[in-house]
């Protein structure tokens, strides 16, 4: 059974870093794209960035220029790295990916639980 399983979040100061890590578990033929929603509380899931497997990135226009994303497709993982982080950036971090599945026709999205990540003032 397929799996994401994302770690890394956590508290820290405005101005700081972390880096949120996201590893598929399973049985899997392909992963294309791969990346991070987040969602605070009242707000509805937004895109932070995400990676193709072509290596195309593409970002939320609030993170731009302060958030990277990255792929390592032999560990099938995928990265956050998180600087200048602000208290606004505060909400549960959800890795997405589209995966097909070994042994299954299509492929087809997948979710991790979240992680939380809290920037303070």
């Amino acid at each position: 059974q397929v799996q994401l399983v994302e770690s890394g979040g956590g508290l820290v100061q405005a101005g700081g870093s972390l880096r949120l890590s996201c590893t598929t578990s399973g049985s899997v033929f392909s992963i294309n794209t791969m990346g991070w929603y987040r969602q605070a509380p009242g707000n509805q899931r937004e895109l932070v960035a995400s990676i193709s497997n072509g290596g195309s990135t593409n970002y939320g226009d609030s993170v731009k220029g302060r958030f990277t994303v990255s792929r390592d497709d032999a560990k099938n993982t995928v990265y956050l790295q998180m600087n200048s982080l602000r208290p606004e950036d505060t909400a549960v971090y959800y890795c997405h990916a589209i995966i097909r599945p070994l042994s299954v026709l299509l492929p087809r999205d997948f979710w991790g639980k979240g992680t939380l990540v809290t920037v303070s003032s």
